[in-house]
C-alpha cells in the first residue's frame, strides 16, 4: 500500500536533483508540480498549461496530492533531463525557448510544440521546415501608424532577400485581441515599430520563430566564421526594463513630460516614446560604460518644474545630464538597477560604432544606407 508521506518525501528529494530543480518548460526555480504521464517537474504556471493538454499530460502537486507507488517510480525513471532529451532533441538554434517571465502565449505554444505536436523529437520534420521556407506568408492584424485601429494585412517573409513585406487589403475593422508581436527596426536612424497580432496563438508564435529563423540565416551569411551560439543573442533583443517615467529637457527648466521608455542592454540604447504602441521613437540616449564617464544616481526630484512624480534619477553622460522621475520608489530601484547593469558592461567595437552613429545623427542627420533585415528586434506581448 502506498505511503503518502514516504512518496511525497521521495518526490521532494527528486525535485532537488540537478535538472529537476528548474521547471522543465520555463526554467522557473523550485517547481512543485509534476506531469505524471510525461515524467517532468514543472512550476505552477506551466502546470496550468499542461492541464490544457489532457490527452498528453496530467499533473499533480508533489506536496499536496496523493501519489501511488507506480507513479513515483515512473518519476524516478524519467525526470526533466531524460524527457528533455526526447522532446527537445531537435530544437533549432533560432527557436525561442521561453523563460518564466515571458508572456503566456510563448510558454503555451512552446509546451504544445514539444509535447502535443512533437515538433522537436525528429519524428516530424514538416513543422521545422515551415520556419525556414523561402517564403513564409501569414495574414495578421497590423496597427496603423497614425491610427489606433488594426487592419488585416498579408505579410510575406523572404529568406532569399531577407525582407519582410506586407500588402494592404480593404475592409479595415476595429477588433479586440489577446496577444501580438512587436517588430522593431531602424528607419532613417529612428526606431520604427510594427504591431501585429493574430487570434490563434500558434500562428503568431510560428511567425515569431520564422522571423528569428530568417534573422539567423542573415547573420550566418554575414558572419560565416562565427559559431551559432555567438549569433543567438543577436536574434532577439530583450528589453532590460520598460515603463513610464517623466523626462525634462536639456536645460532642466523645461516641463516634465510622461514618456514610455525602453532600455536594451544589447544596443545600450534608452529609447523613449509617447506611448507603448507608438510607431516611431521620439529620441534615443546611448549609455556607455563607467570608464567613459557614465554614471547613475538618485536625485531628490525637487526641480523647479518637477512633474507629478518625485522619485528622481540622474543619468550623467559626457555630453549631458538627464533627469527622470518615477512614480514609485520600487520603479526607481528597478530603473537604477537596469541602468547600472548597462553602465557596468565594457563597450565592444560594435558599441563604439553605434555610439558614433547616434552622435552623427544628432549632429547632421546623415542619410543611412539601409541593409535589409540587419537590425530587427522582436518581442511577444499581451495587449492589456
Amino acid at each position: 500500500m502506498a505511503s503518502h508521506s514516504r512518496n511525497n518525501k521521495i518526490l521532494l528529494d527528486l525535485v532537488q536533483q540537478p535538472g529537476n530543480n528548474l521547471c522543465a518548460d520555463c526554467a522557473a526555480s523550485e517547481p512543485d508540480w509534476a506531469s505524471y504521464t510525461l515524467g517532468v517537474f514543472v512550476c505552477l504556471n506551466c502546470s496550468g498549461l499542461h492541464r490544457n493538454l489532457s490527452t498528453v499530460s496530467k499533473v499533480k502537486s508533489i506536496r499536496l496530492d496523493f501519489w501511488d507507488d507506480s507513479l513515483v517510480q515512473f518519476m524516478q525513471e524519467r525526470g526533466n533531463s531524460s524527457v528533455r532529451a526526447i522532446f527537445e532533441k531537435c530544437v533549432p538554434a533560432f527557436y525561442y525557448r521561453p523563460n518564466h517571465d515571458d508572456c503566456m502565449v510563448l510558454k503555451e505554444q512552446w509546451i504544445r510544440a514539444k509535447y502535443e505536436r512533437r515538433e522537436f523529437t525528429g519524428e516530424q520534420n514538416e513543422f521545422l521546415q515551415t520556419y525556414t521556407l523561402d517564403l513564409f506568408a501569414s495574414t495578421l492584424w497590423k496597427k496603423g501608424k497614425d491610427k489606433k485601429q488594426y487592419l488585416r494585412r498579408i505579410f510575406q517573409l523572404s529568406q532569399k532577400d531577407f525582407t519582410l513585406r506586407y500588402f494592404t487589403k480593404e475592409d479595415p475593422e476595429k477588433i479586440g485581441h489577446a496577444h501580438g508581436l512587436q517588430i522593431s527596426y531602424l528607419e532613417d536612424e529612428r526606431t520604427r515599430n510594427l504591431f501585429v497580432y493574430h487570434e490563434n496563438g500558434q500562428v503568431i508564435v510560428a511567425f515569431f520563430n520564422a522571423i528569428r529563423a530568417t534573422r539567423f540565416a542573415y547573420l550566418l551569411k554575414k558572419h560565416p566564421t562565427l559559431r551559432h551560439n555567438e549569433l543567438i543573442h543577436q536574434i532577439t533583443k530583450h528589453s532590460l526594463k520598460e515603463g513610464y517615467m517623466e523626462k525634462t529637457g536639456p536645460t532642466q527648466r523645461e516641463p516634465f513630460k510622461k514618456r514610455w521608455f525602453t532600455l536594451c542592454s544589447v544596443t545600450r540604447k534608452l529609447l523613449y516614446f509617447k506611448s507603448p504602441l507608438d510607431a516611431t521613437d521620439l529620441g534615443a540616449v546611448f549609455i556607455g560604460s563607467q570608464d567613459h564617464g557614465y554614471t547613475v544616481s538618485e536625485s531628490s526630484g525637487r526641480c523647479t518644474r518637477s512633474g507629478r512624480w518625485h522619485c528622481g534619477i540622474t543619468l550623467e553622460t559626457p555630453s549631458r545630464q538627464f533627469v527622470f522621475m518615477c512614480e514609485q520608489e520600487q520603479e526607481r530601484r528597478e530603473w537604477m538597477e537596469a541602468f547600472g547593469k548597462v553602465i557596468s558592461q565594457p563597450m565592444t567595437p560594435e558599441d563604439y560604432a553605434s555610439m558614433m552613429m547616434l552622435f552623427q545623427k544628432k549632429q547632421c542627420r546623415p542619410s543611412q544606407i539601409k541593409e535589409a533585415f540587419s537590425q530587427p528586434t522582436l518581442s511577444l506581448f499581451y495587449y492589456r
